[in-house]
């Protein structure tokens, strides 16, 4: 049993991949048209220069683009490859994701913790591009991902056979996170589409642990401040400018699934030298 469970882990992790590609090409119509506040069930999608409705063998992830050389089929005129690099980004966050949360002795029966983080990973991408085009964080997509983060927090700590604290711990965490913004928001160091989006976050933080959720909470500020510091060196900002801190709390997020335990370890060696 132990060797269909150690095989079943790359599977896993690939096929998460494959289906990190296909939410990529998603998330581009998404990044594209959110703000626009248009529809992203209609029309489908189609070349943004000549307006010629792409097929689906040319629709494919990452392989479409790079067959046609960046260009459209029909007028020639080159596409983004800012299409290949979200797909490609989000196939590469959730592997990683999967491989960091998914054991080798049981990979199937731990599937159920990478519901919410491969959900709000791709929400991340989709805000953090947005965010870096409008400097807005479009309630279209915070606000509705809240019900489905509760949901899958619920049901992923049923199939998980978690204790239902780590619910409770989630709900804290998200409102922890939320005051701690909105503070920051009153005294004019935030948006409020930063408030709401560290609800979100800090929902998934706290159900992981508390750890997760001081780290997580932590590393956006480090993050951002480094960025500033350096724009400011470069002289490419004044120190009133503003820029997008949604990109570095979702980064800021994702790090922590991957930073905490080892800090935390290091942490109580430094403390305790044990």
């Amino acid at each position: 049993m132990s060797d269909v469970n150690t095989a079943c882990g790359p599977l896993i992790v690939g096929l998460v991949a494959v289906v990190g590609l296909v939410i990529g090409s998603f998330l581009n119509v998404v990044i594209w048209r959110v703000p626009r506040g248009e529809s992203v069930a209609h029309p489908p999608s189609a070349c943004p220069s000549c307006g010629s409705r792409i097929q689906w063998f040319d629709n494919v992830p990452v392989l479409s683009w790079l067959i046609l050389q960046g260009r459209c089929r029909h007028c020639k005129e080159r596409i983004s490859p800012r299409y290949a690099l979200v797909e490609a980004l989000t196939s590469v966050l959730f592997a990683l994701v999967a491989l960091r949360f998914l054991s080798d002795s049981d990979p199937v029966g731990e599937v159920g913790i990478l519901l919410p983080l491969l959900f709000l990973t791709a929400v991340g991408v989709a805000l953090a591009f947005i965010d870096l085009d409008t400097h807005k964080l479009p309630n279209k997509i915070v606000l509705p991902a809240y019900p489905v983060v509760a949901v899958l927090v619920c049901f992923a700590t049923l199939l998980m056979g978690w204790e239902w604290t780590s619910v409770i711990r989630a709900a804290l965490g998200g409102l922890i996170l939320y005051i701690l913004y909105f503070v920051l928001c009153v005294i004019g160091g935030m948006g409020f589409g930063d408030v709401k989006l560290a609800g979100l976050l800090g929902i998934s933080l706290g159900w992981l642990g508390w750890s997760y959720l001081i780290v997580g909470g932590f590393l956006p500020f480090v993050l951002g401040g480094l960025y500033a510091i350096v724009l400011l060196v470069l002289r490419r900002v004044g120190r009133k400018s503003g820029i997008p801190f949604g990109p570095w709390m979702i980064l800021g997020w994702y790090l922590s699934l991957f930073v905490t335990e080892p800090l935390s370890a290091w942490y109580l060696t430094l403390i305790f030298g044990t």
